[in-house]
């Protein structure tokens, strides 16, 4: 190559920038990067919606010692990158910063999500997220839900989870309706009603619901109800237990919130301790 272009060896380094050392001796693969470098590619096949941080996030069990920087030299080599979806234009809304919760069950978000299935019939999504952990509370999926159809899908989520302090809507006629506010009030739940025209107060469902736009049913094509509940199932389990999330310290929703409970209980009873330490 570099007798072709009439070139010496130092001049044509030295337009490249690279040490005449590597230029004579090619740096050789280890095992261990050809190993990554198949496994980034396998992750990024399987998941096609994920970057190379979401990537190196699943390694780091598996390759300890390998930091974000490589996988990203390595992601690029193998000329992956995750494809942008043109977004729709949106007036721009006045940013309203959402209160933090503290704790786990301290507020529900809940939104609806609609989708086709392959013969054109709309289908219905709703979803309900723990503000805290990021958890997917539930996601339901249906023909058609209903003010009662939205309280009773709840009461299945709180046998496993206890109710929340709060949950957080819009102003959809499923959420103000006289058997939604009745079930809030009789479990002593607040209600928060975000402004109309003002989704961004509702900030951390839909967040959640462009992960689930993007990762779930913007890249699986449904048959059947049926088919659609099992997929947006599985993808619910994923989501929970094996995706890491940017906000709950790179790890899964489930794991933070595990973790959370545990240093919680462990507060608690140490608290006990020391006040029956100073009562005796």
């Amino acid at each position: 190559m570099i007798e072709q272009c009439d070139l010496s060896e130092r001049r044509a380094c030295r337009l490249v920038g690279l040490s005449r050392d590597s230029y004579r001796n090619a740096p050789e693969v280890d095992a261990m990067t050809q190993e990554l470098s198949s496994k980034i590619v396998e992750i990024a096949h399987a998941r096609r919606r994920f970057g190379y941080r979401r990537i190196h996030d699943m390694l780091r069990p598996h390759f300890p010692g390998v930091n974000h920087k490589k996988v990203y030299r390595l992601y690029s080599a193998a000329n992956l990158a995750v494809r942008k979806r043109k977004k729709a234009k949106r007036p721009v809304n006045e940013r309203v910063p959402l209160q933090l919760a503290s704790t786990v069950n301290e507020v529900w978000s809940m939104d609806f999500v609609s989708d086709s299935l392959s013969t054109g019939r709309r289908i219905k999504c709703l979803t309900v997220a723990d503000d805290f952990s990021h958890e997917c509370v539930s996601i339901s999926v249906d023909w058609g839900i209903s003010g009662h159809y939205v309280t009773r899908l709840l009461e299945q989520a709180a046998v496993f989870r206890g109710y929340p302090l709060a949950v957080r809507t819009d102003n959809g006629p499923e959420f103000t309706s006289r058997a939604f506010m009745g079930w809030a009030q009789t479990h002593g739940i607040r209600h928060i009603l975000i402004e109309p025209g003002r989704p961004m107060q509702n900030g951390y469902i839909e967040s959640f619901n462009g992960k689930f736009r993007d990762e779930c049913l913007n890249e699986q094509w449904f048959e059947t109800l049926a088919q659609a509940r099992s997929a947006i199932t599985a993808w619910r389990q994923d989501y929970n237990e094996v995706r890491p999330h940017s906000s709950c310290n790179r790890m899964p929703p489930a794991k933070f919130a595990e973790l959370h409970r545990q240093r919680a209980g462990d507060e608690i009873r140490t608290s006990s301790t020391a006040t029956e330490i100073e009562i005796n």
